[in-house]
């Protein structure tokens, strides 16, 4: 039998996604939650594996059981042996044709971006901060630049592991609400540290350092080593999955985390 499970979850204490030997990951809390339920070592596949520090709002992940449970002991009964700070908020049984990663067709991120000259305190990893004043005019004409089919290799962390740097980008939306900076990403798929260093350059063009086109030269360069750092994961979100309709998956009430003006469909 295989089941389809959305989760969400804060990233701030754990070592990304994937499983790592010291047991820090989400995909070893969840796993560990599951075989309790399942009275035997159950494995998941995700729909994209999130960094270190690196949250999701509504994250995918599909595994295969040889034992029956209502489907409520998936949700709540799961739910049980999780810690606080990860959820699952919805199950079903579904095909085996169905995969998580390789059934979804497009891919959806947020970065949360406080503009303010003090660091945030409360919210300190649930957002990134940059201190100097932004322009969002030029940010997004920067980011218009990087709409459509493009080789993203200056884009890419280093040890991506990724057979191809080709992504097919279909928004990039930047809104701004008072010192709030919501960039709005989507894609058939993401690189590693892709949204978090196109988020870097962007700021680099925001505060004045280079033109809008810069992002042109940068695209065209397929060079990491000229791009901006890597900015931080605190302010990233997964934000949604798309599949084909006829897998049924749900939209879910909006997070009030984020003002729901920046959650369009």
């Amino acid at each position: 039998m295989r089941i389809i499970l959305i989760l969400e979850y804060d990233g701030s204490r754990y070592c990304g996604w994937q499983s790592q030997p010291e047991n820090c990951s989400i995909q070893d809390a969840l796993e560990t939650a599951l075989s309790q339920i399942a009275q035997e070592k159950i494995r998941v596949i995700t729909a994209g594996r999130t960094d270190t520090g690196v949250h999701a709002l509504y994250q995918v992940v599909h595994f295969d059981t040889s034992v029956q449970r209502p489907v409520t002991a998936w949700v709540r009964g799961v739910n049980a042996f999780l810690p606080d700070d990860i959820a699952v908020l919805w199950a079903s049984e579904t095909s085996d044709k169905f995969h998580a990663r390789y059934s979804a067709v497009e891919r959806r991120y947020l970065y949360l971006l406080l503009n303010q000259p003090v660091r945030p305190g409360i919210n300190h990893k649930k957002i990134g901060w940059f201190h100097q004043p932004l322009r969002l005019d030029i940010m997004q004409r920067a980011a218009n630049i990087l709409i459509g089919e493009h080789d993203f290799s200056s884009f890419r962390a280093t040890g991506c592991q990724a057979k191809s740097p080709i992504r097919t980008m279909t928004q990039l939306k930047i809104l701004r609400h008072g010192n709030l900076f919501v960039f709005d990403l989507r894609a058939n798929a993401f690189l590693q540290h892709m949204v978090r260093n196109i988020v870097g350059c962007l700021v680099y063009v925001g505060k004045g350092k280079y033109s809008s086109e810069w992002m042109l030269e940068l695209l065209e360069g397929c060079d990491r080593a000229y791009a901006a750092p890597t900015f931080s994961a605190a302010g990233l979100y997964l934000a949604d999955v798309k599949y084909d309709s006829c897998w049924c998956m749900p939209r879910l009430a909006e997070t009030p985390l984020i003002p729901s003006m920046f959650l369009y469909n």
